[in-house]
């Protein structure tokens, strides 16, 4: 397609694209396809409207008509209608498109609700009702400014993410999955070395919130009226600036840092580690090292570890942990971007995983050594070498970069193979999306444990019976559904609908997750989340009693500033929707200033901590405080720099106990 239409050829600021066919309308005429083009914009759009009828009347009133019945045409002619005929700010075509609702709307100044309720009755029957997600592509002529606009529906049942690369080349992002960001930076990097392979800044938006507006618009300016340079910037829905940390120097990866034709002092230091397997002090080790060396010398040494964790077994549990920790943890990167930190990690990571042997290599056999090694590695070219481990062979390591996304011919096809013939210890690395990690091993898969690196893809861990799976950065949608029993630990944040009707399991995640977490979960998931997550927590939990055998949820509502330090967020939980329609569980929100109220209730209430809670969530905190080095007594008992009593840092949230509902629909009392 791209040499089709001679793509190759076109040069432009800001490129959308939509990569499967529309799902209504004329599919089958290419009019119908994506993108949908307004006088001065292109539009994208995940999703579909319950209401295309009534948005098509809406615009036929006024004297607008779609020709192929889809409801992108009809998202185009409303953006189209609302800032060139109208002319309404940027920032009311979102209101009219995507009208905040019920507490974010009462969580308005009083001058912005009066405008919003003015647009709100005049727009109402024009406003797609979700679930949608709509990326813009925008010359605004007559401000000499381009932008790309990403757009979340209130009710946020379709996945987007955005992304900020700041340095000398600036990039944003607006995808509907976090892969198809990596996937783009690698690309660029392969054409401009300027471009890491990571962003500075992921997040998600919450849609119609009176926070940030559940919209993003990234602008391209000119820079002092100069064409040839411009500026982009970062804005929410209300004009508030997106930023990344300034006065640090990006890795450039062609400007030759290596200085290994040099004797290294860092060689005889690092053997210490490796002699005695104190993977912990060299994650120390290579962390001062970002503060007291350039890039030059951090790259070299990074090139020794790589060295010696492919000298034999210990020596490469020792770099792998260490390595491992540079990646999953937070700490200051002082003059250097942490994207740049943990660019360099990977690059090191994998060439220590490309370094073992394949599974055909004959016993003890290694390039470049002649000690035996514990590992193998497997790709998509040799997939078809498969077999079971022999003696004293315990890691299979999988190169799924050349793997599809799914299918028979998919590498979390080949690790259940893999699981069937023997193997118990996987990594799995070079990822560019692909799914189902840890799906189909079935039932009794304990002793089993995954580790993930790279761009994970959706639905990974779902229906785990047994197993552990740690993902080491940000894992995506659907993440842990109707798992039943096992671990996982997610060192980042994870998209849509995660542990959707979960029926067990214990799982750690380091960061956020979006919207409708644990919704339908049974049984007894225990999940402790350190961040937040954006709207419908554990909506219709039924988990029955956490003091006997049932499930809940630790929300802690903290984040990591730039320095690697844990603050809290400014609301633990900043949602509309908590714990709604629930019957049974609990969730323990960290809310010492009593930020959650029961307006966000729905057949739940909010109850004082008592003794036993804390007994039984503190077990789960301190392992969370292993995991992610997120201590109980520093950070989270702490409040204003003061430490507090547990019971009052903590608040309960459980079903409203008293009303049922009988058979006949009466309420009775059963008290």
């Amino acid at each position: 397609m791209v040499q089709y239409y001679k793509l190759e050829d076109f040069r432009a600021h800001i490129w959308i694209a939509h990569q499967r066919y529309p799902t209504k309308g004329r599919v089958w005429h290419p009019g119908g396809a994506h993108p949908f083009v307004g006088l001065n914009e292109a539009l994208v759009h995940n999703g579909d409207f319950a209401n295309y009828r009534s948005v098509a009347e809406y615009l036929r009133q006024r004297n607008i008509y779609p020709l192929f019945l889809t409801d992108t045409e009809v998202a185009a002619l409303l953006f189209d209608l609302y800032s060139r005929t109208y002319g309404y700010p940027l920032e009311y075509v979102i209101e009219a498109l995507a009208p905040t609702m019920e507490r974010d709307f009462d969580q308005l100044p009083l001058e912005k609700q009066k405008i919003y309720r003015a647009i709100q009755a005049t727009h109402i029957h024009g406003s797609p009702d979700g679930p949608w997600f709509f990326i813009i592509a925008r010359n605004e002529t007559e401000n000499k400014r381009l932008q790309l606009i990403g757009i979340t529906d209130t009710s946020m049942l379709r996945p987007q993410v955005f992304a900020l690369h700041d340095g000398e080349v600036q990039v944003g992002l607006v995808c509907s999955e976090k892969q198809a960001i990596d996937a783009a930076l690698k690309s660029l990097a392969e054409e401009d070395p300027r471009v890491g392979t990571v962003a500075d800044r992921y997040w998600n938006a919450r849609g119609g919130s009176y926070t940030d507006g559940g919209a993003f618009v990234f602008n391209l300016e000119e820079s002092d009226g100069n064409y040839l340079e411009r500026r982009l910037t970062c804005v929410d829905k209300f004009g508030r600036e997106i930023t990344v940390p300034s006065n640090q120097d990006a890795y450039i990866t062609d400007r030759g840092y290596s200085l290994m034709d040099k004797e290294l002092e860092t060689g005889a230091e690092l053997s210490v580690f490796f002699h005695k397997k104190q993977s912990d002090l060299l994650y120390e080790y290579l962390k001062d090292r970002i503060k007291d060396s350039g890039y030059e010398e951090f790259f070299d040494c990074l090139m020794e570890v790589k060295t010696w964790a492919l000298r034999g077994e210990g020596c490469f549990e020792t770099a792998l942990d260490a390595l491992t920790r540079l990646i999953d943890r937070h700490y200051p990167t002082y003059d250097k971007k942490r994207r740049s930190i943990l660019q360099m990690t990977d690059r090191t990571l994998e060439g220590i995983f490309r370094g073992f042997p394949s599974l055909e290599a004959s016993d003890g056999s290694r390039k470049g050594e002649g000690n035996r090694v514990s590992c193998r590695l497997i790709d998509c070219k040799s997939r078809n070498l498969l077999r079971g481990p022999v003696e004293g062979e315990d890691v299979l390591i999988i190169d799924g970069s050349l793997f599809p996304p799914e299918g028979e011919d998919c590498d979390s096809r080949l690790l259940a193979d893999a699981y069937c013939m023997g193997w118990r210890r996987f990594i799995v690395f070079g990822l560019k999306g692909q799914r189902f990690h840890g799906c189909g091993l079935g039932p009794g898969s304990d002793g089993v444990r995954i580790d993930i690196y790279g761009s994970s893809g959706d639905y990974l861990g779902s229906g785990i019976d047994g197993l552990s799976i740690h993902v080491h950065g940000n894992a995506q949608d659907q993440v842990g559904q109707i798992m039943k029993s096992g671990k996982m630990v997610i060192y980042g944040d994870t998209g849509q609908t995660f542990m959707y009707g979960a029926k067990g399991g214990e799982v750690y995640v380091m960061g956020n997750a979006a919207g409708r977490p644990l919704i339908n979960a049974v049984g007894r998931p225990r999940v402790v989340i350190n961040g937040t997550c954006l709207d419908y927590l554990a909506e219709s939990f039924m988990a029955g009693d956490p003091h006997n055998g049932g499930g809940f949820v630790v929300l802690n509502g903290m984040e990591f500033n730039s320095d690697g330090t844990v603050i809290p967020q400014s609301v633990p939980y900043p949602g509309s929707n908590l714990f709604s329609l629930a019957s049974g569980g609990a969730i323990y929100v960290r809310d010492p200033h009593s930020t959650v109220d029961d307006q966000r209730l729905n057949g739940g209430e909010i109850v004082p901590l008592e003794g036993r809670d804390w007994e039984l969530i503190l077990p789960y905190l301190q392992e969370n405080e292993r995991l992610f080095g997120i201590s109980i007594e520093d950070d989270l008992l702490k409040v204003g720099g003061e430490r507090r009593d547990p019971l009052e840092v903590y608040r309960k949230v459980q079903p409203k106990r008293g009303e049922t509902i009988a058979e006949d629909g009466l309420e009775e009392w059963d008290g």
